[in-house]
This record gives C-alpha cells, sequence and structure tokens, in this order.
C-alpha cells in the first residue's frame, strides 16, 4: 500500500511516500481502508514516523475483541498512520460514518470536532445565552466551535481575517471581528467565555474582553515550546488569583462525543467546511499549506486519488 513516512535529514524532515505492506489490526483494532484523511497541525510536530490522525472509510477487517464493527461497515475516528490507504484504529476511537456527509467531511471531524466540542462544553461548560468569541473562527476547530456554539444557543462573535469574514457569517455567527482591521482585545464588548485557537495574544490583553467571571479556553499556542510554557504558568497563576479563568486545553478521543458530533451533523447543526483536497501523492503541500497558518476551515487527504 502507499502511505506517507517521515524521514529525518539533517535539514529537518522530510516526507515521503513509501510502499508499505498492510497493516494488521491488533486484538482491539480495526482495519480501515482510508477513503479520506484530514490534516491537524499535530501531523507536523508529532514524533511519529507515520503522520495522521484523522480519517474516514470502510472496515476491513476486525481483531479478535472487536464488537461494535464488522467488515464493510463505514466508519470515522482517529486512526493510526492515516496518510495511508490502509491504517489500523482502537475500536474506541471509531464511530458509524454519518451518512449525510460525504467521507471527506467525516474525516475532517474527529480532532477538530473534538476540541470546539469538549473545550466549550466540557472545559467552557457553555450555556444558552451566554456571549461567545471565537478567535482563529475560520480555522479548523474555530468552524466547528461557531456551528456547536450556536447549537447550544450561544451568542457568537467570531475572529477572523477579512477574506473569511462571509464564511464565518455563513456558518451563523452574529458578529464577526475583521482583524486585520480591528483587534478583539480593544472591543467594549464582554464575553462569558473566549475559545482561543490561535494563541497570537497575551493572557493580559485577553483578560480585558472577559466578564468578571469569564473563562478563556486556549485551544491553540505558540509553536515553539518557550512560549508555550510562560503561557502555561501565567494561566495557572491568573486562574488562581482571579475570578477568571484560563485553561489550557488538549481534546480527547473519546467514543460518546464523536458519536455527538455524527448526531450534530445528521440534525444539520454541524456541517464541516473543507477549504482544499489533495492526493495522498501532495501529502507534504497538505502539511506546509496547513502550517501557514492561513487555511480555511479543513484540509484533506484523498488516498484513492493518489
Amino acid at each position: 500500500m502507499k502511505a506517507a513516512v517521515y524521514t529525518r535529514s539533517r535539514p529537518g524532515k522530510i516526507l515521503e511516500i513509501q510502499d508499505l505492506d498492510q497493516p494488521v489490526p491488533k486484538e482491539s483494532e480495526v482495519l480501515i481502508r482510508v477513503r479520506a484523511a484530514s490534516v491537524n497541525p499535530l501531523d507536523w510536530r508529532m514524533k511519529r514516523e507515520r503522520p495522521g490522525v484523522d480519517l474516514a472509510g470502510q472496515v476491513v477487517a476486525v481483531g479478535a475483541a472487536v464488537t461494535r464493527f464488522k467488515p464493510g461497515d463505514a466508519v470515522f475516528g482517529a486512526g493510526k498512520g492515516a496518510f495511508a490507504e490502509y491504517a489500523c484504529a482502537p475500536e474506541a476511537n471509531l464511530a458509524l460514518w454519518p451518512e449525510s456527509l460525504s467521507f471527506e467531511q467525516a474525516a475532517a471531524l474527529p480532532v477538530a470536532g473534538l476540541t470546539a466540542l469538549q473545550g466549550l462544553r466540557d472545559k467552557g461548560r457553555l450555556q444558552s445565552g451566554q456571549k461567545v468569541l471565537i478567535n482563529g473562527a475560520a480555522g479548523g476547530v474555530g468552524t466547528f466551535a461557531v456551528q456547536i456554539a450556536k447549537s447550544f444557543g450561544a451568542n457568537v462573535t467570531g475572529v477572523c481575517s477579512t477574506k473569511n469574514l462571509e464564511l464565518v457569517r455563513s456558518l451563523g455567527a452574529d458578529g464577526v471581528v475583521d482583524y486585520s482591521r480591528d483587534d478583539f482585545t480593544e472591543d467594549r464588548q464582554r464575553y462569558d467565555l473566549l475559545l482561543d485557537n490561535v494563541g497570537n495574544r497575551s493572557l493580559s490583553k485577553m483578560k480585558r474582553v472577559l466578564t468578571p467571571n469569564g473563562k478563556c479556553i486556549m485551544a491553540g499556542a505558540p509553536k515553539q515550546f518557550g512560549p508555550v510554557m510562560i503561557r502555561l504558568l501565567q494561566a495557572f497563576a491568573r486562574s488562581m488569583i482571579l475570578r477568571q479563568n484560563f485553561t489550557f486545553f488538549v481534546a480527547k478521543i473519546k467514543k460518546a462525543d464523536l458519536t455527538t458530533l455524527a448526531e450534530l451533523s445528521a440534525s444539520g447543526k454541524i456541517t464541516p467546511a473543507i477549504d482544499r483536497c489533495y492526493p495522498l501523492r501532495d501529502a507534504a503541500a497538505a502539511i506546509a499549506y496547513v502550517e501557514t497558518g492561513h487555511a480555511r476551515a479543513k484540509v484533506v487527504l484523498l488516498p484513492s486519488e493518489s
């Protein structure tokens, strides 16, 4: 099978498409023919030899302990080495494919959708009627966050670039802030919850737009390790002395939450937005495009077109 593999050289990582043996599922794993796989920033930063987590496709084989799926089932979720024609995934990291979506859209759901859902619902404790500000509203997480927040009955404002204003409005945002013209931290409006997917503003500045008991959930951070640690320490310190809460957050793959995303999709409350699709042979270009930070919504790989 064809698969994307990281090799190393002195300048840094190199991504190559290689011929590999088809993987064999372990006892609690499912082997999937990958129809689509979406790209996340972690795909470049992860230390694994085989990139890719988000996937959607058909079950080919199952391990001896698998009870929820059988060959032929269409599924989506989180796998290992998803940038390939075939990949294995733990049974617990999969859900049945929402038939209302294409495989490309289903592959866009897992990491970004779970980050938005768990960040807003679990960490942010979002309630109907609250005011929510989403920094990076046109990105992978942001496009889901706008829709999920609206489904919870929130009043949503999205921060994005000029070219993405209409996209964010079309997702249901009640208001938009064009960051090329306005600094959202200077806004007089106050928000109950700020979901920060970018990490391009200091905590002291983001504090200004929160209500006295507001929460800031940080799903995005600077790429360098040092600044990340500084923000972690600042978030901890501020949360200890202020009623406002600052929390760094990394989503967890949960079967029940994947099912929730499928149900939200089936009901029309969320629709994955896709910027571009690439064949597997162009996986390096797809990752590079996501790493620029200017991708709209999700970027998807199509192994069957390679």
